[in-house]
């Protein structure tokens, strides 16, 4: 019989849809004053994207699913931040707020409806593709996983620790962890050990006034 463990989930996720000024910059003083912001809480080499960008087409088409998101007249974001670390994302939500902006995350881009890259107001998206450590305990039963990582990804990671323990999700193995954990993560093992949230026993996540918060300090 599998021996199925808690997994702890490293939560570089951001839920919460920022308010929206009455009026909003120029591009061009608007990209400037928001990389300025950028610079003044974290690292000022945050890769950061706009239209003007070589890679800014092929990063936000990378994981989009549904086509009908990806024609000429869909609204693209301002720019695509693809985070390194968690101070990173922390900038992001600290300045999308401050410019009254719209900040999606995109963690695997499995969205059919494109809330993760799509809105109808000036927008920010913070993709998290390079926020994909690791790091499983068997000893322990645990593993901290970046929201950045797949399905697969932490499937992977876990059997070739331990053969003897398993993680209750879903069955596609490209889904991000970020949006299938954030909600909820119905999966095969269901019935048995509930949702991937139900195993989840610590995260650490940005709250919206920027904060990075775990299980002990929220209490």
């Amino acid at each position: 019989m599998m021996k199925t463990s808690s997994i702890a989930l490293l939560v570089l996720l951001f839920h919460t849809i920022l308010s929206l000024s009455a009026t909003f910059a120029t591009p061009t003083s608007f990209h400037d004053n928001f990389l300025q912001c950028l610079s003044l809480p974290s690292d000022p080499s945050i890769p950061i994207y706009s239209s003007n960008s070589s890679s800014y087409s092929s990063i936000l088409q990378f994981s989009v699913r549904n086509l009908r998101f990806s024609t000429p007249t869909t609204p693209k974001p301002e720019l695509i931040i693809t985070a390194l670390d968690e101070s990173h994302v922390q900038a992001a939500v600290i300045c999308s707020r401050k410019h009254g902006l719209h900040l999606l995350t995109r963690s695997g881009g499995h969205d059919y409806e494109g809330l993760s890259y799509v809105s109808d107001v000036p927008f920010v998206i913070v993709d998290l593709l390079n926020l994909q450590s690791i790091s499983v305990d068997a000893k322990k039963g645990t593993a901290w996983v970046q929201a950045g990582a797949t399905i697969g990804q932490l499937y992977h990671n876990i059997v070739v620790k331990s053969r003897t323990y398993g993680f209750p999700a879903g069955i596609c193995p490209t889904v991000g962890i970020g949006g299938h954990f954030g909600g909820g993560g119905y999966g095969a093992l269901l019935r048995k050990y509930g949702l991937a949230a139900d195993n989840i026993v610590d995260a650490r996540l940005v709250n919206v006034d920027g904060k990075i918060l775990d299980r002990k300090s929220m209490g």
